[in-house]
């Protein structure tokens, strides 16, 4: 019997992600497989959250899982107009992860009306970290905006505010701001509420123009262009790890 220390990038995922990321299937499959009492966990079942840890044995109908694809990491410079859903539609990301040779996945995500820096990866235990909000992992952006900037703007964006959105009321943490020039900042946020730097914008009196992701922690996008996408360095690859350790 093999033991589950071998496919370590595993660890850490929940068990419906670990048989997605091990190429057997989607998760939703793996959902189902699991809740059909298919898979096992060291001879016991577990449910579709458990928490994968060194040392699991992990079966499916008494079989152990393929050995997951090596861990691959990308930069990608997301169009406006890509939308990060994935789902069938011609505007949708799964076009490009479609065609590529290996199964990867956007850790995280920006709205369709958006550009710039995008992971794609197949390290689950990376993307779990990089999209929980306990990391407080730090993401610059730079806003063209419809209007000239005040210092009342700034500051306001910079303390943090409140707005709402429908029923729903939400408030912004403090972050950092910089003027570029007199219709455009840089905002560096720990937070990922959806649209959230376009929903600050309008709580200020602001219409976004242009909203582009140019970093995440230390990692820059730097002159790629859109839509194109390279592997990581493995300086970068390091950095990002460092990052990324708690």
């Amino acid at each position: 019997m093999e033991s589950f220390d071998k496919a370590a990038p595993l660890v850490g995922l929940r068990l419906n992600q670990a048989l997605a990321q091990s190429g057997l299937c989607s998760r939703k499959a793996a959902a189902r497989l699991i809740s059909a009492q298919r898979v096992t966990v060291n001879g016991k079942l577990e449910p579709h959250h458990y928490l994968v840890k060194t040392g699991d044995i992990i079966l499916l109908d008494g079989k152990p899982l393929p050995e997951p694809a090596p861990l691959q990491y990308w930069l990608y410079h997301k169009p406006v107009g890509i939308d990060c859903n994935l789902n069938s539609k011609k505007d949708s990301l799964k076009q490009l992860l479609d065609s590529l040779p290996q199964r990867l996945f956007p850790l995280g995500r920006l709205d369709k009306d958006s550009c710039g820096l995008l992971l794609l990866s197949n390290d689950g235990a990376l993307a779990q970290q990089l999209m929980h909000p306990s990391f407080a992992h730090e993401k610059t952006y730079q806003v063209t905006v419809d209007k000239p900037l005040q210092d009342l703007m700034l500051q306001r964006l910079a303390q943090g505010l409140s707005y709402q959105v429908g029923p729903h009321l939400y408030q912004t943490l403090p972050c950092q701001v910089l003027l570029l020039d007199s219709h455009r900042f840089q905002i560096t946020l720990t937070q990922g509420l959806n649209r959230q730097i376009r929903y600050m914008c309008r709580e200020v009196g602001l219409k976004v123009l242009h909203l582009q992701r140019t970093q995440i922690n230390q990692l820059e996008l730097g002159y790629l262009p859109e839509g194109e996408m390279r592997q990581l360095t493995a300086a970068e690859m390091g950095l990002l790890r460092g990052e990324t350790q708690s």
